[in-house]
């Protein structure tokens, strides 16, 4: 469990809470190149803490773990122990499920690369969603001539940052169905062929719809706001977006409930799982490389955390400078999100809205916003990085 100094006379979950704290900045001493402690400093973030990270390779404690100073309190030990820290100090947002022994378990009915597809499944489903309903508020500003949105510039402006946030999102479903391809359908069509048959189909009919979406947003472009064909082009692009959407939901659905439980039925040891979560960084370079920041803005913070809490635990000697490198990309744009939001106050900075792809409020979404439901939402939400 490692150890704690100087050790507590409370449990950490009997600490005084951090707004007794006169010094509200959490010092964190370790090593630039430790995995562990690029993931400390993204939990920390995502807890809207404020952090001084202090480089050393010579902690003078008698290990090389890394330690956490904040007020009176020193803590060090294993990855479960200052986890557990961080989580008891700073409960919102709540960040972890529970905790183990040997480190954070988040679902032990689900191996690794079942958690890596579901977390991706869910990323993809937030985009496409939030796809749909810029489409609909433009459609209801009238494609750009009635309302303009100043947040988003004009007309032409908008429909270049909306080709930009598909054509990411269009990235990583492609390298996503890639990895389903060459990684996941292999070991189920080896167990008993033919299981992934229905899966590929639904790539291949979907690969045209995608594709046909990227044409209708290029001929978007080059038309004017006024011509009657945009208004005409964006109703067709809504209707496509909409169809991906009810696509997806039912070919996610199916592959949740039908083809990843049968990956236990496979027999694959945990070391298989592992490298096959391994395999899965190779074959999504972009996502996991400029596309990391997308995909993690995609999610909420426990989803954000068990994805990158499993990249951590397969990290191999091979590809540790690699995980490493997305780990300290993500905490700069994370921080560069948080430095061009000055008008924010600091212990708000990782609350607002963040999500790659800009969004503005339909009609709708403004009818449900004293809702419950929309409320809980919000909730949620506002957590995303």
């Amino acid at each position: 469990m490692g150890n704690c100094v100087p050790k507590p006379n409370k449990s950490l979950s009997e600490i005084a809470p951090s707004d007794f704290v006169t010094d509200t900045t959490v010092r964190l001493y370790g090593s630039a190149s430790s995995t562990l402690i690029s993931f400390l400093r993204i939990a920390l973030q995502y807890k809207a803490v404020a952090v001084k990270f202090v480089p050393s390779e010579n902690y003078g404690l008698g290990n090389n773990n890394p330690i956490l100073q904040y007020g009176t309190d020193t803590v060090t030990g294993s990855p479960e122990t200052l986890f557990r820290y961080i989580e008891g100090k700073f409960p919102k947002p709540k960040l972890f499920d529970e905790f183990e022994e040997d480190g954070i378990e988040f679902d032990g009915n689900q191996g690794g690369i079942a958690m890596v597809v579901k977390i991706q499944h869910k990323c993809m489903l937030y985009y496409i969603e939030n796809l749909v309903k810029w489409v609909e508020d433009m459609n209801v500003r009238g494609g750009g001539r009635a309302v303009v949105d100043v947040s988003m510039g004009s007309p032409v402006m908008e429909v270049r940052k909306f080709g930009r946030s598909y054509s990411q999102l269009l990235e990583l479903m492609l390298e996503h169905a890639q990895m389903e391809e060459r990684i996941l359908f292999p070991v189920l069509e080896k167990a008993d062929r033919g299981l992934s048959k229905a899966a590929n189909e639904d790539h291949a009919r979907d690969f045209p719809i995608m594709n046909g979406i990227k044409e209708t947003i290029k001929s978007i472009g080059v038309l004017d706001p006024g011509n009657p064909v945009y208004q005409e082009q964006l109703i067709s692009l809504l209707s496509k977006l909409k169809t991906l959407q009810e696509h997806c939901e039912e070919h996610f659905e199916e592959e949740e409930s039908q083809l990843l439980p049968l990956l236990e039925a496979t027999e694959i040891s945990g070391e298989q799982q592992d490298r096959m979560v391994e395999q899965c960084l190779e074959v999504m370079e972009g996502t996991h490389s400029h596309l990391f920041h997308f995909l993690i803005s995609g999610l909420l913070p426990r989803e954000a955390i068990l994805y990158l809490s499993l990249i951590t635990k397969c990290t191999t000697a091979s590809n540790t400078e690699r995980v490493n490198s997305m780990l300290r990309t993500l905490m700069t744009r994370i921080d560069s999100t948080v430095c061009s939001s000055s008008n924010r106050k600091p212990s708000q900075h990782l609350l607002a809205k963040y999500r790659g792809t800009p969004t503005t409020p339909s009609i709708e979404d403004r009818q449900m916003e004293k809702s419950d439901s929309y409320k809980q939402q919000q909730h949620d939400d506002v957590y995303r990085v």
